[in-house]
């Protein structure tokens, strides 16, 4: 903390002197924990200028295109790393050695299998729910299936906790799609690495086994680090919030992909599909190009610019490779593949979109390749919470370990009635 102070001036009142924080990287903050003493409290509508937490975990810098994950790059992580070694980054702060990549990828291995009996938990579901349906239920009961490591005191329940998480993500996910497919679920195998294992349980059958197409499973897995984490968006403060009432990890983790559901967060990616599936075809692009440039024209075009980066998303860089080298491998004949290549052609050339700097951004890509795989546009923001899930681990359990750390509870402007009398029924008659 430095020595700096914000001086705070209202009319009629003293000064107030408000420390100013100073982080290791981007803005610096103003403290005003202490503002509520004076009688006043901030009005942040989204929070969209106020810092809900100390971390360090994840830095954005969206005017430059900067994405850091414990400081290293998100394209070299991608392009140098596996998703198990992100992960390892992500929720202990430094590189593994050797040794140490290899013990923490055979314990996730080792405990991808989930108990029998959530098997006959599915059957519970309506075999039309939507799997981010079942996914929040069934998540949020593995509390009841492993409850022997609850103590959000103890780190070494933390971290049997994010094992847990982190190894039986793939399987329920999988058994998701198996359930509202028909088909039955398929066992996870140790001889397999992260991503293909997914791949595996997504698309074998007891009929005949799933062929895992390297170049397939590298773009899966690169699709997992991308959404690995991104600071203290909408799904991620959700999991903190919960996480400060002392509720259980699992409980926190649902939270989280009940948050992560809307189309505004999670659902970017299915949002773009169903915008590719509603252009057709590639003739009909110029006349949803000119839409897209007409202000009073509700049509949007979905999966192009960023909230955060006001540059290109760094993550899509990453993901535009892969990409184009999925549908090189699987040479799909697609029309809404021909429509999004087309798309992304026109977007990083044609002047009004380069200008506005509208370009393809990961949610746009990342929906392309699970399209080309075969993966439903409704298991798309299932994929993302089972990538995400890394990152909801690593900020809850930040959160524990910080001994200053108390429930959540944020203030109002209050703008409705002034105290008044309430009367009883008969004499309102």
């Amino acid at each position: 903390m430095a020595d700096k102070k914000a001086t705070l001036h209202i009319e009629g009142k003293a000064p107030i002197e408000l420390p100013i924080i100073e982080g290791s990287e981007g803005q610096d903050v103003i403290d005003v924990r202490k503002l509520g003493a004076s009688g006043f409290f901030t009005f942040d509508p989204g929070f969209l200028a106020t810092a809900s937490c100390e971390s360090q975990i994840t830095y954005i810098d969206g005017d430059k295109g900067i994405l850091l994950h414990r400081g290293f790059p998100i394209d070299q992580l991608a392009n140098n790393a596996d998703y198990l070694e992100v992960c390892y980054v992500l929720l202990y702060g430094e590189v593994p050695t050797r040794a140490e990549y290899e013990q923490f990828r055979t314990t996730v291995t080792r405990h991808t299998m989930v108990h029998e009996q959530i098997a006959s938990f599915f059957h519970g579901f309506r075999r039309d729910a939507h799997p981010m349906a079942i996914m929040c239920g069934v998540v949020g009961a593995l509390s009841a299936f492993y409850h022997d490591s609850l103590d959000i005191n103890n780190d070494l329940h933390r971290e049997i906790t994010a094992f847990r998480l982190l190894s039986k993500m793939p399987t329920l996910a999988a058994m998701c799609h198996k359930y509202t497919t028909g088909q039955p679920f398929i066992y996870p195998r140790n001889d397999l690495d992260y991503a293909e294992n997914f791949l595996h349980m997504m698309f074998a059958t007891p009929c005949e086994e799933y062929e895992v197409s390297p170049i397939v499973s590298r773009a899966m897995d690169k699709i997992f680090t991308l959404h690995a984490d991104h600071e203290q968006n909408a799904s991620t403060s959700t999991v903190r919030l919960a996480g400060s009432s002392g509720a259980n990890p699992f409980a926190c983790i649902a939270a989280g992909i009940a948050s992560l559901w809307g189309p505004a967060h999670g659902g970017a990616n299915e949002a773009c599909l169903k915008m590719l599936e509603e252009i057709g075809c590639v003739e009909n692009i110029p006349e949803f190009i000119e839409r897209a440039k007409d202000k009073d024209d509700p049509f949007h075009l979905m999966g192009f610019g960023h909230r955060v980066y006001k540059n290109y998303d760094p993550r899509a860089t990453v993901m535009r490779e892969a990409c184009h080298e999925v549908l090189d491998e699987l040479k799909i004949d697609n029309p809404l593949l021909d429509v999004a290549m087309e798309l992304e052609r026109i977007a990083l050339s044609d002047e009004y979109f380069v200008s506005k700097k509208l370009y393809p951004n990961v949610d746009f890509y990342s929906g392309i390749i699970l399209k080309a795989i075969g993966i439903p546009v409704s298991m798309f923001t299932v994929i993302f919470a089972m990538s995400r899930v890394i990152g909801w681990i690593a900020h809850w359990n930040e959160m524990h370990s910080d001994p200053t750390n108390r429930i959540g509870r944020p203030r109002q402007l209050y703008t409705g009635y002034s105290q008044r009398e309430f009367k009883p029924l008969h004499e309102r008659e």
